[in-house]
């Protein structure tokens, strides 16, 4: 992922290995490393010290930097076999995704291919209801966007940097407060917006800069003489070894966390700047740290479309599976190095005139951004009449959302916004009240409203339980204090309201403990669970006709509208997409909630687990309708079927429409 430097220096080729190692552990999770993912810093930061040190080589030589020369020889190290792998995935997608996916994830290509697609994945980070980032084939490319980004813009800074202090010194401090103004922003940003500090490149900045810190004359000098390097050496091992078995990707990461992996790299390169037999430098020269070093940018590359693709085929990839496809990566970026990367890398004809070198980034760029409009194209023209149904099904708004999106609170949104639905005036109000899983019942409750002259309004906050339990945002990684602002504040708005009934709906299984959501951290147990429940429907009850508390919905194994569009296309039912009852639904979580009901004057508990499964199995399809539009999110057209059975359970005689 990085240049060579001007001396080749084994240590840092096997602390390549390392990096590379953790991302592909991680990803392939054939080993208990959570935070392997951070193997991505430490690249970050070997660029850093690597493009720095090549940089500040030459400008002490020549005074200046061939930007030409230089870009020439960044294009032929990373473009050739970025290219590769980007148009074999977009091949292999043609026949393992649905043409919707392929839309969509050309798209990713095309941003691949032009070095910015970190700015799409921000983009598509805060939207709720995007697609599963996991089965993005593209995604690993965020992190060479930031570099190449990087690439663009570091020879000029440091050559603005050496106008404006030209010794040592000053070059020291123009980088340290580089380095601590990324790192503020980036520790503020990840409490506050998290993707922004993980995706956008002028956040990770002080990463490359710390690397090009320690890079320096000054920082190698003394490091080549202080005694106590090879220990530094060791804790800095100590520090990365400590990142990849307690940090997880539930952590509010990059953050302070970063600094772990940050100051651990730095210790190494500072330490092999001693050359001592003592320190880590020989454990990294070993020959199977060198030869996964060496292949270190292909495996990078390869590794995450075979996972991708091998996991959409075979869902429950046993060990041997993914010792396997350990196997087809290692082979596949063998083959890459060696009649890819390195003939290209390392041709005189290229290297001799930097317009050459140029010109073949120009023409490979062109050629990703070419392939992936074609992919997009032949993908559209690939959708027929039962795949556009299955999308437009996914795509429906809710009814609540069609008024406005503003009507389900965003994230940072404290204040409440309440939305009608039905009638404008009428004797009866009926609040609908929850986060995304009471929103979803927004379609059916509204035509019971309009055929019943009833009048509903919504109170609806994204990943917000109305149980008055701590939580926590996977998306903010942090604790969810906006939550408890707007619960409480919309609490108070349902009761100046006093209608004639709340209906209250969560996604239970995000919040807590359960078998069938269960990856998730921070989920509260099941005895605190009952206890906040209890409060907010006792709450409630005070001040309304009745209150409602329906049961969540199950939780499939699958996002549905992927998997039912994958199975149209590939000639396969859409029962490949069922998921077993017992795996979909946690009685405990029912039993609990039960409970928390019982006693409660005016509070009732209704259960509809039966609109989306039988005895056996919650199907992907009901009567020729998708049921989710992604794992646990009532497909829109579904729900607005369940109108009939919605108002039998709850309202019973209540009303005068009459449903078939």
């Amino acid at each position: 992922m990085t240049a060579a430097a001007s001396s080749f220096r084994p240590d840092i080729e096997g602390l390549r290995a390392i990096a590379v190692g953790g991302v592909v552990a991680f990803h392939f999770g054939m080993s208990d490393l959570p935070g392997g993912f951070i193997g991505v810093d430490i690249f970050f930061v070997i660029s850093g010290y690597l493009i720095t040190r090549h940089l500040m080589q030459e400008i002490g030589r020549s005074g200046t930097v061939d930007l030409w020369r230089f870009y020439g020889r960044r294009a032929r190290r990373l473009l050739p076999a970025s290219l590769l792998v980007i148009a074999v995935t977009l091949v292999a997608g043609y026949f393992i995704l649905a043409p919707s996916e392929q839309q969509l994830y050309a798209k990713g290509a095309l941003f691949a291919s032009s070095y910015v697609i970190n700015l799409w994945l921000l983009r598509w980070s805060f939207d709720y209801f995007a697609a599963d980032t996991a089965s993005n084939p593209f995604l690993h490319f965020w992190s060479l966007s930031v570099e190449e980004q990087f690439y663009l813009l570091w020879p000029a800074f440091l050559l603005l940097a050496m106008r404006l202090r030209p010794d040592p010194r000053g070059i020291a401090l123009i980088l340290g407060l580089v380095a601590a103004v990324s790192f503020a922003v980036s520790a503020w940003m990840t409490s506050v917006a998290q993707p922004w500090a993980f995706y956008f490149s002028p956040l990770r900045a002080w990463e490359f800069a710390v690397g090009g810190l320690v890079s320096l004359g000054l920082a190698e000098r003394w490091a080549s003489g202080f005694r106590f390097s090879p220990a530094m050496g060791w804790t800095g091992i100590a520090l990365i070894a400590t990142a990849y078995l307690s940090v997880s990707e539930t952590d509010p990461f990059p953050g302070f966390i970063a600094l772990l992996p940050v100051a651990g790299t730095a210790m190494l390169l500072l330490s092999g700047a001693r050359q001592s037999a003592m320190g880590p430098a020989s454990l990294l020269s070993l020959p199977p740290f060198q030869w996964t070093g060496k292949l270190s940018y292909s495996l990078y590359l390869w590794h995450w479309p075979v996972i991708v693709y091998a996991t959409i085929l075979w869902p429950d990839l046993t060990l041997t599976g993914r010792l396997a496809c350990l196997l087809v990566t290692v082979g596949l970026s063998y083959l890459s190095y060696r009649f890819v990367e390195d003939p290209v890398r390392l041709s005189g004809w290229l290297s001799a005139v930097s317009l050459r070198s140029l010109g073949l980034a120009a023409l490979l760029t062109s050629l990703g951004v070419a392939l992936s409009f074609g992919a997009s194209q032949l993908a559209a023209h690939s959708v027929d009449p039962d795949q556009k149904r299955i999308a437009e099904s996914a795509a429906r708004s809710s009814s609540a959302r069609q008024i406005d999106t503003g009507c389900v609170a965003s994230l940072e949104q404290t204040t409440p916004r309440s939305c009608s639905l039905g009638a404008a005036q009428s004797r009866k109000t009926i609040v609908l009240f929850g986060d995304s899983h009471a929103d979803h019942w927004s379609t059916p409750l509204a035509k019971i409203a309009e055929a019943n002259n009833w009048r509903v309004v919504t109170y609806l906050k994204s990943s917000c339980s109305v149980a008055a339990v701590p939580t926590w945002n996977v998306r903010l990684m942090r604790a969810y204090s906006e939550c408890d602002a707007w619960r409480q504040m919309a609490m108070k708005e349902i009761a100046d309201l006093k209608p004639d009934a709340v209906i209250v709906a969560q996604f239970s299984y995000s919040y807590v403990e359960n078998d069938v959501n269960g990856d998730l951290d921070h989920l509260v147990t099941r005895d605190v669970w009952a206890d906040g429940l209890r409060w907010s429907l006792s709450a409630l009850s005070e001040t309304s006709g009745e209150v409602v508390l329906l049961r969540d919905v199950p939780v499939h194994k699958s996002y549905l509208d992927r998997c039912v569009a994958r199975s149209l296309w590939q000639g396969r039912s859409s029962s490949v997409c069922d998921t077993p009852r017992q795996e979909a639904i946690d009685e405990r979580v029912s039993k609990t909630e039960q409970a928390a009901t019982s006693g409660l004057r005016g509070v009732r508990y209704v259960d509809l687990t039966e609109l989306f499964c039988n005895e056996t199995t919650c199907p992907a399809m009901i009567d020729g309708k998708l049921t989710f539009r992604d794992r646990h999110h009532i497909a829109t057209p579904y729900a607005a079927t369940l109108a009939g059975s919605m108002q039998r359970a709850i309202f019973g005689n209540q009303v005068a429409a009459r449903w078939p």
